[in-house]
């Protein structure tokens, strides 16, 4: 056993233990329901850092997470009676190499920091649709955003990472040193090691997008209405979304641009009724975007407020859905196409006739980015797994924490998951970003085998060589060959 005093004395970054003032802000996470009581957070300030935390919990056996932008709602970036290693505050910086158009990112930044770095030099890289996401979840986990339709995924951008192993050792990860770790941490997420720097490819992009949100009401009929209103007022919902879903899945199967992306969220209104805000995003000016989703605009939006937007804005146009100090549970599937009728009974279960005002607020958050760039890469160069169809977050949020709201909350997005793959050929096996709930440990290596599919085993092998006890297993666990 190490003391806490002698691990202080070779630690350069903060500890913070349940004894010191800013603990519970050390603890705080994006979803209050995946806090946990952790019994150190370690603020490292390099990779000898993480290096002596993982030394220090192995010697006083405890478990360890990792923390970047916090952002997981499962609770995988905190650990109840463990030592957290946080990469926030001193390692969420950016540096940028216009000329090589680089970008070197610190394990514990968020989007918002690299796109404000990589714009200030005309350039970009794929990052998260919410830009107080963490870089290192969203990249480790294969990483989709708006610029996958030009760029592919976050991991195809990817062209070194530092990584701390839980032996100690810090080493690098690239096409030529450490090749198969390399190709591990590109999908498999955080099994292998804690990542403390990332290096990312920019590219050229415009100062200024066409980008913004359309909402579509569906209104039900009122009860106090006569007969004939009700009729009414039900079948021009009924058309409205009839025709949403088809202009969107003809748009989906023609195959959008490089430039093009949209996102759908199902939810309940402002007025308790369905609705439907689409999400659109153009990379190019107003003209070309209006044209683009002419489509969209031809079915009247209640509200329309699309238009130029700064670059670096982009990644913000989510942000007021997935607010900080709620509690959160989210799911992800795999879509490939939804008949109506379905979706009508999706909208059911999100926007049902009676809701408490404290209950869980569901939502569907479809989404429609370019798929060509990343199927071109073959399915054996990352862990990643990739298939042809859209990913679909199915989301759960309230406020009043208690276990009644996390039964209605589960049982709600389970419902959906099911309705979806019933009616649907993707799969429940979405995103693994979009996935990630505390399983038992029986049903957690199921989950990783569906993730990953035929990588599964050469990631077994790949945790064997570094990290054969399992130290990082907070995510989708892969069981060491």
């Amino acid at each position: 056993m190490s003391s806490l005093e002698s691990f202080r004395q070779t630690f350069k970054g903060d500890i913070v233990t349940p004894s010191d003032a800013d603990y519970n802000k050390a603890i705080a996470r994006w979803a209050i329901n995946a806090e946990r009581k952790a019994k150190i957070v370690a603020f490292v300030k390099d990779a000898a850092d993480v290096s002596s935390a993982l030394k220090y919990a192995k010697a006083n056996e405890l478990p360890v997470a990792v923390r970047g932008g916090g952002h997981s709602a499962s609770g995988a970036s905190s650990s109840e009676g463990g030592l957290v290693i946080d990469l926030s505050r001193h390692l969420g910086g950016v540096r940028v190499d216009a000329e090589k158009k680089l970008g070197y990112i610190g394990g514990g930044a968020i989007w918002e920091t690299v796109d404000k770095a990589a714009i200030a030099h005309g350039l970009a890289t794929v990052g998260g649709t919410v830009n107080h996401t963490g870089v290192g979840g969203l990249i480790l986990g294969g990483g989709i955003g708006w610029l996958c339709g030009s760029h592919g995924l976050a991991i195809d951008n990817l062209v070194q990472a530092t990584i701390v192993t839980a032996d100690g050792s810090i080493v690098t990860a690239s096409e030529t040193s450490n090749p198969d770790l390399f190709w591990g941490i590109r999908g498999g997420g955080g099994n292998f090691g804690v990542c403390t720097e990332f290096v990312q490819k920019l590219h050229p992009q415009r100062a200024s997008v066409f980008a913004g949100p359309m909402i579509f009401s569906l209104p039900r009929p009122n009860a106090q209405d006569t007969p004939e209103k009700q009729v009414a007022t039900l079948k021009k919902s009924t058309e409205l979304l009839k025709n949403i879903i088809t202009a969107t899945q003809k748009w989906w199967a023609d195959g959008p641009s490089e430039k093009e992306g949209m996102i759908q969220v199902s939810r309940c209104g402002n007025d308790g009724s369905p609705c439907i805000i689409a999400f659109v995003f153009y990379n190019g000016s107003v003209e070309e975007g209006q044209a683009a989703f002419k489509f969209m605009f031809d079915l009247k939006p209640l509200v329309a407020r699309v238009g130029e937007m700064p670059y670096e804005k982009l990644n913000g146009v989510q942000n007021a859905q997935l607010q900080h100090g709620d509690a959160h549970y989210m799911k992800g599937v795999t879509q490939t196409k939804l008949p109506v009728k379905a979706f009508q009974s999706i909208l059911d279960l999100v926007v049902p006739v009676s809701r408490k005002e404290d209950e869980p607020e569901l939502a569907v958050i479809a989404e429609y980015h370019g798929l060509k760039k990343m199927l071109s890469v073959p399915a054996e160069a990352t862990a990643f797994r990739r298939v042809p169809g859209n990913n679909v977050l199915l989301l759960a949020t309230w406020k009043k924490q208690n276990e009644e709201n996390t039964k209605l909350a589960y049982d709600g997005i389970r419902s959906l998951v099911d309705l979806i793959a019933s009616s649907d050929t993707g799969g429940s096996t979405g995103y693994g970003n979009y996935n990630d709930e505390e399983v038992p440990e029986g049903v957690a290596k199921d989950r990783s085998v569906a993730l990953f599919g035929e990588s599964y085993p050469k990631l077994q092998a790949l945790k064997k060589k570094y990290d054969p006890e399992n130290v990082f297993s907070r995510w989708f666990k892969i069981t060491p060959a």
